[in-house]
């Protein structure tokens, strides 16, 4: 036994001694999860995008009080090919679908036999080939969610006609979004498990060693979702999160899973008994495992700079999940293998190559071979991985930003079809609209010259005073086109430059088109603020984990050229359609800036838990050796393999929600497993030992003023009977810095 325990030492043998009673309280939460957690999709918003705070919110606030609601929300489209608009049962079957709604739950629609309205507006509401009709309706609710709340309500009865009938709007297509991502998280569970248990199996050759990281990762998945609903009675969770937040965690849970059950057998190889092999794995893999949790941690915490909902949701629910996934691994999974014991080798598979914990070689390794080849040249290597990593990170320069709409569902999405006949079927095509709050007593006439300079805006289809009370007129301007065209963009931006009719206190412009323009603008803003929140947080994680000062900068730059790369990659396969063959959408020419912002905080994340991995191990032989060359070779060596392996699983959870129907859960599996992959092969195998070659033991620099603060506050491994046959001489030079 040593003659001191670290923190997580001490941890680890705690978990041993109540081993049992861990595991029961561990079966009772379970239980509770299942009960109870898995009624989160009932408590979660189905909204979230807008900035609650932005002046596109503050002018559909001031209409919503002061004139109550009256934009359309839901457009259903009905269609026969065999009869005309005007045939007597056409016309029956869609005058008993308006006769049949709700007062409650519609409080207005337009239709076209209405015969208050005129030849021009009767004639919007019917097809050019006179075969479809369309209903706009407007939904009850004070709130964007209660108009959500609504819409099923709504739909039951406005799809309940003979007619091919499909419903589609902003209401229409937010609510197949969060349907199809809700039904969506499911299935990729339901797919990946299994998966995830044969790689395990054939990883570990062992069906015992694979089911305990399987184990941590299904307690990952309950408690994730019991988190998730505990945070949705104190602030909105966007059902996206649950996607998101519960996939990563299972991934992340699965990784931690196999880089502590890897260090347990590691230690049982090496003739420990259990308890002491439990306390050595929390005491060394343990403690990277919480290092890397943190730093997962605070970068997700960098969402939380963001205003929009859903931004804010995954921020907190990826937070609270990897605290999870961390209490899952540092207590529950110790105490497990406490009562595996030297069973976790049980039902080996005959497999002809030795499995990632197997006896490492320290001279002829493949990982060591491959290390000291790139350190042979290491310019060279660095060089050469730098220029592919920067010509992949040549894609961002083509981004062009757009919003969220029908075009990211399935092409046969009924909500897709139904807000895309619009433009293609009807007179009036696809036309938007623009709404501004004009606050204060203008006076009619120069309300009315206020409305004829809109209505002389280029790209502006018409305006129009359409209510008024007391102090607040409601102008609407319409336009034509998708919301993030430029030309409506900028339509926005020339309404907003107007200064409005002479008397009125403010205008306040509204609308999908000026919220997704706000949203852009909110993304901008607050961007510098998380990079620096991120940044900060990590050196500063990082230099308490290695003593260094030159490590933690290294990591940074290579996570951002990394990043970079895999960013790049993501534009040229998802807006320009690289990818869409292969994983069957149709490219929209545009990417949601929201999309890109949770990648790059993501991936940023689990690019420095990698490195943490590889680190944690290299620093620890260089601590016993004090060979640099040596060290990173055999810490590439004893790691190399598990993050590969690490990659590969974690890999298999994000390409499983990349199968997703919708196109921007594509975007995010996809672009974090391109993230992870780029970061597991060509930095963490390539960049990383060639850097570290070059640096030589001033990878371990570390200046006087900060030796004496890390002595103090550095979180270090308790200690070893090994680390303590480590010539004193040495760890001081490490421990001092060079």
């Amino acid at each position: 036994m040593p003659t001191h325990t670290g923190i997580f030492g001490r941890l680890g043998l705690g978990a041993h001694r109540g081993r049992w009673w861990i595991l029961a309280l561990t079966g009772l939460f379970a239980a509770f999860s299942v009960v109870w957690g898995l009624g989160v999709f009932s408590d979660v918003s189905q909204s979230g995008f807008e900035d609650p705070g932005s002046e596109s919110s503050r002018a559909m606030d001031v209409l919503q009080e002061e004139l109550g609601h009256d934009d359309i929300d839901v457009i259903a489209v009905y269609r026969s090919d065999e009869m005309q608009v005007d045939n007597p049962t056409f016309a029956k079957a869609v005058q008993r679908i308006a006769d049949d709604l709700p007062e409650d739950v519609v409080t207005g629609y337009d239709l076209y036999l209405d015969e208050e309205l005129s030849d021009v507006e009767r004639g919007m509401l019917v097809s050019e080939d006179l075969h479809s009709t369309y209903v706009p309706v407007t939904l009850a609710g004070e709130t964007h969610d209660e108009r959500l709340h609504q819409f099923e309500a709504a739909a039951s009865v406005l799809e309940s006609g003979p007619l091919e009938t499909h419903l589609g709007g902003p209401i229409a297509v937010e609510h197949e979004l969060s349907e199809t991502a809700e039904s969506d998280i499911i299935r990729a569970e339901l797919i990946t498990l299994p998966v995830l248990l044969l790689l395990l199996v054939l990883i570990f050759g062992g069906l015992v060693a694979g089911l305990v990281p399987l184990a941590v990762g299904g307690l990952a998945i309950l408690g994730s979702l019991t988190v998730l609903r505990a945070l949705t009675s104190v602030t909105e969770v966007s059902v996206f999160a649950i996607n998101v937040a519960t996939l990563l965690g299972l991934g992340l849970a699965i990784d931690y899973g196999l880089f502590m059950v890897s260090r347990f057998r590691e230690e049982l190889g090496r003739g420990r008994t259990v308890p002491d092999a439990v306390r050595r794995t929390v005491d060394t893999a343990g403690r990277t495992v919480a290092f890397s949790g943190v730093t997962v941690g605070i970068a997700f915490a960098g969402l939380l700079f963001f205003p929009q909902p859903i931004l804010k949701s995954i921020g907190f629910g990826g937070i609270a999940v990897v605290a999870f996934d961390l209490i899952a691994a540092l207590v529950f999974l110790p105490a497990l293998l406490a009562v595996v014991g030297r069973r976790i080798d049980r039902l080996g598979l005959p497999l002809p190559r030795r499995t990632v914990t197997g006896v490492i070689d320290e001279n002829a390794g493949a990982w060591a071979r491959f290390a000291r080849t790139v350190m042979r040249g290491p310019a060279v290597s660095l060089v050469a991985v730098g220029c592919v990593l920067v010509a992949f990170s040549s894609g961002l320069a083509s981004t062009q930003f757009g919003a969220t709409d029908q075009r990211y569902l399935p092409v046969d999405a009924s909500s897709r079809i139904g807000t895309e006949s619009m433009a293609e079927d009807f007179p009036a095509g696809q036309v938007g609209r623009l709404h501004v709050a004009v606050r204060g007593d203008s006076g009619e006439a120069r309300l009315d010259e206020y409305v004829e300079r809109l209505d002389a805006l280029p790209g502006a289809v018409r305006a129009s005073v359409t209510r008024t009370t007391e102090g607040v007129a409601h102008v609407e301007v319409a336009y034509q086109g998708a919301t993030d065209d430029p030309e409506v963009q900028q339509l926005v931006r020339d309404v907003r430059a107007d200064p409005g009719p002479e008397g009125a206190e403010e205008t306040l412009v509204g609308g999908v088109a000026a919220m997704q323009l706000d949203n852009l603008d909110a993304i901008v803003q607050e961007a510098p603020k998380t990079v620096a929140f991120i940044i900060g947080s990590t050196l500063v994680l990082l230099f308490l984990a290695f003593g260094s000062v030159v490590l933690p900068v290294k990591a940074v730059l290579m996570g951002a050229l990394s990043l970079g790369a895999s960013l790049g990659v993501v534009i040229w396969g998802f807006q320009e359609g690289l990818f869409a063959g292969l994983l069957g959408f149709d490219a929209v020419g545009t990417i949601d800036p929201t999309y890109l912002v949770l990648i790059m905080i993501v991936s940023f994340g689990l690019a420095m838990d990698y490195e943490l991995f590889l680190l944690s191990r290299v620093r620890e032989e260089y601590l016993r050796s004090g060979d640099n060359t040596r060290s990173v070779a055999l810490g590439l060596q004893r790691t190399g393999r598990i993050i590969t392996s690490a990659a590969l699983l974690l890999g298999v959870v994000l390409v499983a929600m990349g199968t997703s129907g919708l196109l921007f859960l594509k975007i995010i599996g996809i672009g974090l497993a391109l993230a992870v992959l780029v970061d597991a092969t060509l930095v963490r195998a390539v960049m990383v030992p060639a850097t570290m070659r070059l640096l030589g033991d001033w990878n371990w620099w570390l200046p006087r003023p900060l030796r004496w603060l890390h002595d103090r506050i550095g979180i270090s491994e308790g200690g070893d009977d090994e680390e303590a046959a480590a010539p004193v001489e040495q760890r001081e030079k490490v421990t001092a810095g060079v």
